[in-house]
């Protein structure tokens, strides 16, 4: 898979912009600050239906215009699909697929596989769960697009569970009804266990089968005598069955759940909010002995939140799909070893798009075709 061309139309910085790419590598250089990221956000935008910068989309719309539009050709088995999507701040993205517009935007996940490394993983490491379990799901659904169904149904669960709870604890608070109407929540209960018991049991089979990827990917970039290591942590007590049978256990981990949310309860309503579920789960890191939050270097750091990256490639290389690889201001922050370690490890992918603000510092290896990005412009100049 790769992207033959990418267009857009007030994304960011860009009025407009066309670039036009071949497979194997492509190098973005141009000073910081001139929008380099932004291209490649676009892409991760594509792929995903979120940014790795921000949380919301009005930032993706540029100043004084009311929407934005990212277009791409992409190659798959020597067929084009062409893919667009429209982002409308505050409003439903609007999408086509093959210029034929989609009922949902989640629809175009899936037509682009892409696995994009950004010094904004480092949050990944250091941050809270809430980035561990986003990096889990995303690559969850870039390899099996269905679980975005999966996740939507979920948050919406969630959210209305949320709803209820927190109308029935204000309630009690101003002295209205002293339980608040909470006749339905039996029924999102039902609703949370179904839906987050799929989830859990994605997200346990993606760790089992992405642990030794991490470790030999770690082992490469870092090359230390420490192995990393990465386990789920889930919120509430499941079978001591092993993560791949419960995987493939639905019914149980649905009773698990739906055991925690009854001895949760009391303490659900007192609080007014959700506090069982796939939601308040962690994926635990580790290097040798010790847990990679608040004891690795930043070296070590960040060696960590690259090989997680390489880790979710080389998982979806393994089974058959192979995704477009995206290195945003990386080399940057390497040494001379880690540079070539990592240019040995991806030299090989069907196509690899590299940002950097100095192009010297990207390893000869992987120096392709060559794009220099000043304001609002993109020349391709070799």
């Amino acid at each position: 898979m790769y992207v033959r061309r990418l267009e857009l139309i007030d994304f960011r910085s860009y009025q407009r912009v066309e670039l036009t790419f071949e497979p194997g590598g492509s190098v973005l250089v141009g000073p910081n600050g001139v929008g380099k990221t932004n291209l490649v956000e676009a892409l991760g935008y594509l792929a995903t239906l979120g940014s790795h910068r921000v949380a919301t989309d009005a930032p993706l719309v540029r100043v004084g215009a009311d929407s934005a539009i990212i277009r791409c050709l992409v190659v798959h088995d020597q067929r084009e699909l062409l893919v667009e999507l429209e982002i409308v701040p505050g409003r439903a993205n609007r999408a086509r697929l093959g210029r034929s517009p989609t009922r949902r935007a989640r629809e175009v996940i899936g037509a682009l596989r892409l696995v994009l490394f950004a010094p904004e993983d480092l949050e990944i490491v250091r941050g809270d769960p809430a980035e561990r379990r986003r990096y889990l799901d995303e690559l969850l659904v870039t390899r099996l697009p269905r679980f975005a169904g999966v996740r939507a149904d979920y948050d919406r669960v969630v959210k209305q569970r949320n709803a209820l709870l927190r109308s029935a604890y204000l309630a009690r608070k101003t002295g209205g009804d002293r339980g608040g109407d909470l006749s339905t929540l039996n029924v999102w209960d039902a609703h949370l266990a179904r839906h987050g018991a799929e989830l859990l049991a994605g997200r346990l089979e993606l760790v089992t089968a992405l642990a030794p990827h991490v470790a030999k990917a770690y082992d490469a970039v870092a090359a230390t005598s420490a192995a990393a290591g990465i386990s789920y942590r889930p919120s509430i007590d499941l079978p001591d069955s092993g993560p791949v049978q419960l995987a493939a256990d639905r019914s149980a981990l649905e009773s698990a759940l739906l055991a925690a949310l009854g001895e949760a309860r009391r303490s659900e309503v007192d609080r007014g909010v959700t506090l069982v579920g796939p939601h308040r789960d962690d994926l635990h890191l580790t290097i040798g002995s010790l847990p990679v939050k608040g004891y690795a270097s930043h070296g070590e750091s960040w060696s960590c939140a690259l090989a997680l990256r390489l880790a979710a490639y080389d998982l979806l290389r393994a089974e058959g799909i192979e995704p477009v690889l995206v290195l945003d201001d990386v080399f940057a922050e390497l040494d001379s070893g880690r540079r070539e370690r990592l240019a040995e490890l991806v030299a090989g992918a069907s196509q690899l798009l590299v940002t950097c603000a100095v192009a010297e510092d990207v390893p000869v290896a992987l120096r392709g075709a060559r794009f220099e990005v000043s304001r609002g412009e993109v020349r391709h100049v070799g």
